[in-house]
């Protein structure tokens, strides 16, 4: 009996194999090459108020900075949230003046160091020899993939450093309110934690994601996400 004949369909096999993981790797590569690109801009946003019914036209402005080391920075992050609030039917208190919604504003960064365990799987490839089939043709050897596919070889400690920006706003309302002490109506915390440590660019979508659905129910913690290429706002 020529087991060579027998040989043949685990040859084919193996070839079948061979061509399987050749577009494996295809696919792998393309789906590394696709994550190279802007991903989705990820934040979290908590808020709390007790925002009033008449504050629909009301004046607003901004309190004194509890740091003004960086005033024109901070006039940057207060302007887009005067924008936000124009668009929620505030105005603008004239130059000089204190509105009924009085604003506070603060901004933070920080890099925090981040490590895990990440599992490492080795490729092996198994040598098929050199053979003759039944019909006398010679088949040269060569290398094949493993049929079982890549096998795990241990872990291995993988290390970033993550950005973490946040944006923290809170709203007074001097109405009824004893003078010089606002009660407060609306406070919020946004959060970035990612790659990037442009803060400027990141503290205008934790300004969008605060305002988005304002004022939003009373102690919510809710995920607001923006596409990394375009900036549009992605639905849940």
């Amino acid at each position: 009996m020529d087991i060579s004949a027998l040989r043949q369909p685990s040859l084919f096999a193996l070839r079948r194999w061979s061509r399987h993981w050749s577009r494996l790797g295809m696919v792998l590569l393309l789906t590394a090459l696709l994550g190279g690109c802007a991903g989705p801009i990820l934040t979290r946003v908590t808020r709390f108020n007790q925002w009033p019914a008449d504050a629909a036209g009301a004046a607003f402005s901004f309190r004194s900075p509890v740091d003004s080391g960086h005033e024109l920075e901070q006039a940057t992050y207060e302007g887009q949230v005067a924008a936000a609030l124009e668009k929620q039917g505030l105005r603008r208190a004239p130059a000089g003046q204190v509105g009924r919604i009085q604003a506070e504003v603060s901004v933070s960064h920080r890099s925090e160091a981040q490590s895990w365990l990440q599992p490492v799987y080795q490729d092996h490839r198994m040598f098929v020899p050199p053979h003759r089939d039944a019909a006398g043709r010679v088949f040269p050897g060569f290398w094949a993939p493993d049929p079982f596919g890549p096998r795990y070889v241990g872990d291995r400690q993988v290390s970033r450093m993550l950005q973490v920006s946040s944006l923290q706003l809170r709203l007074f309302d001097a109405k009824e309110s004893p003078p010089g002490k606002p009660r407060a109506v609306f406070e919020s915390r946004a959060l970035y934690e990612g790659a990037s440590d442009d803060l400027p660019a990141v503290v205008s979508y934790l300004v969008r994601a605060m305002f988005d659905q304002f004022p939003g129910q009373n102690g919510e913690v809710r995920s607001v996400k923006f596409d990394g290429k375009t900036g549009a706002l992605i639905s849940p």
